[in-house]
């Protein structure tokens, strides 16, 4: 054998990812906020983009609605509007309570109604009754710092710019003698100041300091409630007999402390949070109707997109060298295949929430104690699709209906068996909220054993790990901690 460079001609097979299926991938798993971001930003390149508002033309996407009657999938025969409102003598025979919005549904879309009915109108907001509200809670501080001079002033500035959100010092004061170069009684008196601003406990350094400063302002601060916020390890662990006999109190008394205690607030800065809640807009409508459950995409947040080709004609016919023309084309395709890309995407999102819609149909019905245990898998079958794309689908996305608004992952997940030994068992929600009601109803403290037993009567084939499992992913405590709580609020 030869050895030497020489050619050789192979044939492979490999999936190659176009750019264009790379972006119709891309498009599916984000949300309608995100999308509306991507379209501007395409709408910004392409001259050919444009958005149109729903009322410029009708919907041609055939797929907008999807209907799930209770008995079949065949959509019934609904009268007209004509014959909803008007009687056949031509006079209007509603009843004076007639819900306008439940009734403007069988026309108009979800969005629409939900939109309209939110708006101001005469009855908008007063302005004249809002108050001034701080953004941060330094910003707050420091405007009733506003009249303090001088060194300490200065230091009870730079003190208040250091609290994190909670309202805690969690810099040393010796640390910040350092920092500015001051002497550490100068440092105290600041904090001392800061202390006593609004809201109270702000500037402390500890739990116990906040709730002390909480008590000072409130004028409960005696000597027994300073034992007693001393000795909070104690009262955590529900040991009210010594608590008694460390403060010299009696039952009544030590009740009436905890309760004081019970009412303060362990973060005080947490009022002024500077970070905003971001509203999480709903990406999809599930509404009963006549029939079942229909699915709309939320057209509020998802923008139209349209391609001029009016405009298109325009540049062709206008003088061009190659190099435009080759341009012109690139963002015509580029158009065509961003509107054909969206539509796709929203008959996929709608194809596969009717599915989840009809295999969770017990869910809308009857809540959170129907829900099936159910799969990407599962759904990925029975609308021929592969998993990835059911994942893809579900990520970032929202659904809104009558019982609340929900992400779409929240209708996945592992389940436990029947003890029959029949249908498709209990979705692991479902366990879950059996395990809270049967805790919020306990006249006694139940051990887990006990909790899977009453678990097993309802028809939930449960173990006791199982429960431990589902208990702690809830942020319930166990017997002895519930037990030791509710010790400490019979004492409140």
């Amino acid at each position: 054998m030869a050895l030497g460079p020489r050619l050789d001609i192979r044939q492979t097979q490999a999936l190659v990812l176009t750019p264009q299926l790379q972006q119709a991938i891309r498009l599916l798993q984000l949300s309608n906020m995100e999308l509306e971001a991507v379209i501007a930003e395409e709408m910004a390149k392409n001259p050919l983009l444009e958005a149109s508002s729903s009322d410029d033309e009708p919907s041609s996407a055939p797929d907008g609605d999807a209907d799930f009657p209770a008995d079949s999938l065949e959509d019934p025969a609904a009268p007209g509007a004509d014959e909803l409102m008007v009687s056949s003598d031509g006079t209007s025979d509603q009843p004076l309570d007639f819900d306008w919005n439940s009734e403007a549904l069988e026309t108009d879309s979800y969005s629409d109604v939900a939109l309209s009915s939110s708006g101001g109108g005469e009855d908008g907001p007063d302005f004249e009754r809002m108050e001034y509200s701080a953004d941060s809670l330094a910003e707050h501080l420091l405007n009733q710092l506003h009249g303090a001079g001088g060194e300490v002033g200065r230091l009870a500035r730079a003190i208040a710019e250091m609290l994190d959100e909670t309202g805690y010092l969690s810099v040393s004061v010796r640390d910040i003698a350092e920092a500015t170069d001051e002497a550490v009684e100068f440092v105290e008196e600041a904090l001392a100041l800061v202390q006593d601003l609004d809201p109270p406990g702000v500037g402390a350094r500890d739990l116990a300091e906040c709730l002390a400063l909480q008590a000072k302002a409130a004028d409960r601060y005696d000597p027994a409630m300073a034992r007693l916020i001393d000795n909070l390890d104690l009262l955590a662990k529900g040991r009210m007999t010594d608590l008694k006999r460390i403060c010299g109190v009696d039952d009544e008394d030590l009740s009436d402390m905890v309760r004081e205690l019970r009412a303060y607030d362990p973060k005080p800065g947490c009022q002024f949070s500077s970070k905003g809640v971001e509203a999480v807009a709903p990406d999809v409508f599930v509404r009963q109707t006549r029939g079942g459950y229909a699915v709309e995409l939320n057209q509020a947040t998802l923008p139209r997109l349209l391609v001029n080709r009016r405009y298109y004609q325009e540049l062709k016919s206008g003088p061009s060298d190659k190099t435009s023309r080759a341009w012109l084309s690139e963002c015509l395709a580029s158009a065509n295949w961003l509107v054909k890309a969206l539509d796709q995407r929203a008959r996929t999102i709608v194809k596969v929430v009717s599915e989840i819609v009809k295999r969770q149909q017990g869910f809308f019905e009857k809540g959170v104690a129907a829900m099936k245990p159910m799969t990407l898998r599962e759904i990925a079958e029975a609308i021929e699709m592969h998993e990835s794309t059911i994942s893809r689908v579900t990520s970032n996305k929202y659904l809104l209906c009558d019982r609340g608004l929900f992400e779409l992952k929240y209708f996945f997940g592992s389940g436990v068996a029947s003890t029959e030994g029949e249908g498709d068992g209990a979705a692991a929600e479902a366990v879950k909220a059996a395990i809270r009601e049967i805790i919020d109803r306990e006249a006694d403290i139940l051990s887990d054993d006990a909790i899977a037993g009453l678990l097993k009567q309802r028809g939930f084939d449960c173990a006791r790990r199982t429960v431990v499992k589902y208990r702690e992913a809830m942020g319930i405590g166990s017997s002895i901690q519930r037990r030791r709580q509710r010790k400490i609020a019979g004492a409140a």
